[in-house]
């Protein structure tokens, strides 16, 4: 398994709109995170970045769980770049 980091960006009033869909999103990361596949996310602390870790067999697979995360889909992420990382420490 590979480690892989993600950075995205937030809508504007993202704490706002987001709310119809957060529950869906945290069910669905607990998911992910008692699979392993998850290992942290979360917003910055001025709410305009994502950054998250997740371990997966390859880039493709990582893409696509986060493409089909209901905050991708309603546009709450507004930009995602995913890219492998070695922890080196």
């Amino acid at each position: 398994m590979e480690k892989f980091i993600l950075f995205g960006t937030y809508c504007d009033d993202a704490i706002k709109k987001r709310t119809p869909f957060r529950s869906e999103h945290l069910k669905r990361l607990a998911e992910l995170k008692d699979k392993g596949i998850l290992k942290t996310l979360g917003p910055t602390k001025c709410n305009k970045y994502v950054f998250g870790i997740f371990e997966g067999a390859n880039a493709n697979q990582i893409i696509q769980i986060v493409k089909d995360d209901i905050y991708w889909k309603e546009r709450i992420w507004t930009s995602l770049d995913i890219h492998p990382w070695v922890q080196a420490f």
